[in-house]
């Protein structure tokens, strides 16, 4: 599972807003030839991008690289089920990436594009935001 190595500090503040506007870093190609661009902006749990990122690896069948440009910083706390209120901020849980709209998720590059369309559309449902294949070409 993805997440950082060490912190300063273990657990950080919500930022609610963060993933809001349109992404001024990140939206371009810069690895491969094929792309997968979020239209929407949100918070991807390490799950998530896991699971997009083994479901693009199985599709093209260790055929080509795959660049992961996202990666979950942000730590998430959950207090246990039937706490009171009070008594602190709850217990690390999992970490999220925050994406801003236009940002590029994944890069793909040495396959044909119908297997990077396909390998991406699966990736695509395993997140929770609508996606769009891009192409280097089409810039």
């Amino acid at each position: 599972m993805f997440g950082p190595k060490k912190t300063k500090y273990r657990k950080s503040q919500r930022l609610r807003g963060a993933e809001k506007g349109v992404a001024t870093k990140g939206y371009r190609l810069a690895f491969g030839e094929h792309g997968l661009k979020a239209m929407d902006g949100t918070e991807i749990t390490a799950r998530q991008i896991e699971a997009a990122r083994r479901a693009m690896s199985r599709y093209i069948q260790r055929g080509g690289k795959i660049w992961i440009r996202i990666f979950p910083h942000k730590s998430i706390t959950q207090k246990a089920a039937e706490v009171p209120m009070g008594s602190g901020k709850g217990a690390l849980d999992h970490y999220v990436a925050v994406v801003k709209k236009g940002t590029v998720l994944f890069e793909m590059d040495g396959v044909n594009v119908s297997t990077a369309k396909e390998a991406m559309r699966l990736a695509s449902q395993k997140l929770p935001i609508k996606c769009k294949y891009i192409n280097a070409n089409e810039f």
